[in-house]
């Protein structure tokens, strides 16, 4: 991802048929994480009565985000600067983004193959979010939340981290998304557990998974599709794109054992579940690594991804929320692991164009990464809450008590997953 924009270069920039076609893919990996990897991984782990409900929702996100995005959303997130907080409006209708490459979003690459590969992050983010409220909001406030909260949320904190914004300039390093993505879903996550509440007859009801080897299929597809998330994040077919994927297969092959190998000695089995969820947890804290560390930090990060993300979600009974599906303790943790674990690992010798961590020489950049991500879990936290409290006023967030005891596969779609 880019570190700041607006260079200008001397000569003319000619886009490259092999980093063109490695973007594209990765944009296509990326796709296939959300839909079907992430409608499958969560529709898994609901209930029956909730699966078709559940994956609609990741299928609706997309399609909505994808047009936000294309309309507007692009041009604000990565349009020319306006005073470090937010994009211009140059870019509206993908107005001048076409086959030319751009000097910073990159230069050997068309600028809309660029505005696609980051449309699919804008489109799973918000995606992420529907496993702190399943199994009881209301169709239309998904809808609507995820909308507002794609604009008003994710595209400043785009702008801020990767469009030459204010933590750009203070040399943030995001390579794919730890916070932009993972600790934005992550603190949007909480608020919506906390603002709609327990699910009916939490604590009491049996809630387990209804199909988990649907869940592991969908496991095995963000696994595949992160090596375009994150190698795709080097915006060409280059080293620092085989070495985000190393990082990115090694931390998640880490985690999913630690994970394993933790639930073992805490509850006395191994389950498919905690080898689904440390995998995932794996991935996302190195994200924003990924790009910048070579194969041992990440193993290190991995290992600190299956115990942390672990116990956090264990602790979640303690703190009393209703976190479905756990983002909070994988997505919203692993987010802020991640980050900060960037400002420990990071190594110019692996990615010139980043910087190097604390144990490289630089502390500074530890405090900078500290900075974004309080900066980026508070503006995602105060965002979210508004916006809740918008939508509660426009549509009502919860479904009806005879609803979610129906299901919102009856409920909001007349439809049932199983005949």
């Amino acid at each position: 991802m880019p570190a700041s924009a607006w260079a200008q270069a001397a000569a003319p920039l000619k886009a490259d048929t092999g980093d063109t076609a490695w973007v594209l893919i990765s944009s296509a990996l990326v796709l296939a994480m959300l839909a079907p990897g992430l409608a499958l991984f969560y529709g898994g782990l609901v209930r029956s009565k909730n699966v078709l409900g559940t994956i609609m929702q990741s299928f609706m996100i997309l399609a909505v985000v994808s047009l936000l995005w294309v309309l507007f959303g692009y041009s604000l997130a990565f349009g020319p600067d306006k005073g470090g907080v937010i994009g211009g409006v140059d870019w509206i209708g993908l107005n001048g983004v076409g086959a030319e490459p751009h000097p910073s979003y990159g230069p050997t690459i068309p600028h809309q193959a660029f505005m696609l590969f980051q449309l699919m992050f804008a489109a799973i983010t918000p995606a992420l979010i529907t496993g702190a409220f399943a199994e009881r909001k209301r169709f239309s406030a998904m809808v609507l939340f995820s909308a507002l909260w794609s604009v008003l949320v994710y595209v400043p904190l785009a702008h801020w981290i990767w469009g030459g914004g204010w933590l750009a300039k203070m040399g943030a390093l995001d390579f794919a998304g730890g916070a932009v993505v993972h600790i934005s879903s992550g603190a949007a996550a909480l608020v919506c557990a906390l603002v709609l509440g327990h699910r009916r007859g939490y604590g009491t009801d049996y809630m387990a998974p209804h199909n988990l080897p649907m869940t592991l299929l969908g496991t095995g597809l963000l696994w595949f599709g992160w090596f375009g998330f994150n190698g795709g994040s080097a915006l060409a077919a280059n080293g620092v794109a085989v070495s985000a994927i190393v990082a990115t297969h090694t931390a998640a092959a880490m985690a999913a054992l630690m994970w394993c190998l933790v639930e073992w000695l805490h509850r006395g089995k191994p389950t498919v579940l905690g080898v689904a969820s440390g995998a995932v947890a794996g991935l996302a804290t190195v994200t924003p690594a990924a790009g910048y560390i070579g194969a041992f930090p990440a193993m290190v990060i991995g290992f600190f991804a299956g115990l942390v993300c672990y116990f956090a979600i264990v602790w979640k009974g303690r703190f009393g929320y209703d976190d479905s599906l756990d983002v909070v303790g994988i997505h919203g943790v692993g987010g802020i692991l991640g980050i900060l674990a960037t400002g420990l690992f990071a190594s110019k010798a692996i990615n010139a164009g980043g910087a190097d961590g604390l144990f490289y020489g630089n502390p500074g950049q530890f405090g900078v990464q500290a900075l974004t991500a309080v900066v980026t879990a508070v503006f995602s936290a105060v965002g979210s809450y508004v916006i809740l409290k918008i939508v509660d006023g426009v549509t009502g967030l919860r479904i009806q008590p005879d609803e979610e005891a129906t299901g919102l596969d009856l409920s909001q779609h007349n439809e049932r997953a199983y005949s």
